[in-house]
């Protein structure tokens, strides 16, 4: 069964500065295309692969239904989010990660981040989100909106010491916002 994936929106015009503003240490991130689509749905796998095996389906009907989230998530990203600069995240020349970032005021809103597995845990996350916090001050927004799953504790704990704090629950997705500081704290800190 084949399934249509929607294409990505036009970059932001400033999509490239964005993407050499996030990257460092190493990594970059470039604007993702179609050509993308095959690894970004296997990374969708893999984040949802330990709650696809705890349903006794065969393989095929597994991966069937992955596909289906993919391609619906993936049409609900660039449908609701055009403004959305959407990153493949590199080391290189390899495809790592997506980082899915709406720079609009008041509010930059962190659209999704997913890692491989194996580069998980290794200060990734953190330099993105800090590069994205700097993006955000610089551009006078009031700070950086996200949404997590209650079930990822490691994310949220990221999200927890780089300053987020919980704003809503809906479902099982809680609503986290870090706020910039004025330039009173700034100074004073």
């Amino acid at each position: 069964m084949s399934i249509t994936v929607a294409s990505f929106p036009a970059p932001t015009p400033d999509a490239t500065a964005c993407a050499a503003a996030l990257g460092t240490r190493g990594f970059s991130l470039r604007t993702a295309t179609l050509d993308d689509v095959s690894f970004l749905r296997e990374l969708y796998g893999l984040l949802r692969l330990d709650e696809v095996n705890a349903i006794s389906w065969p393989d095929t009907a597994k991966q069937a239904f992955l596909d289906s989230q993919f391609s619906l998530q993936h049409h609900h990203f660039v449908t609701h989010y055009p403004s959305t600069d959407f990153f493949v995240i590199e080391s290189e020349g390899t495809s790592v990660g997506r980082f899915y970032l709406m720079r609009e005021r008041p509010y930059f809103l962190i659209v999704d981040v997913a890692l491989l597995p194996p580069w998980r845990g290794r200060g990734l996350g953190t330099l993105l989100l800090e590069g994205a916090k700097r993006l955000a001050m610089e551009s006078g927004a009031m700070g950086i909106d996200l949404h997590v799953d209650e079930r990822n504790a490691a994310a949220r704990q990221l999200y927890t010491r780089l300053g987020f704090t919980q704003t809503q629950q809906e479902g099982p997705y809680l609503g986290m916002r870090w706020t910039c500081a004025s330039e009173t704290q700034l100074n004073t800190a």
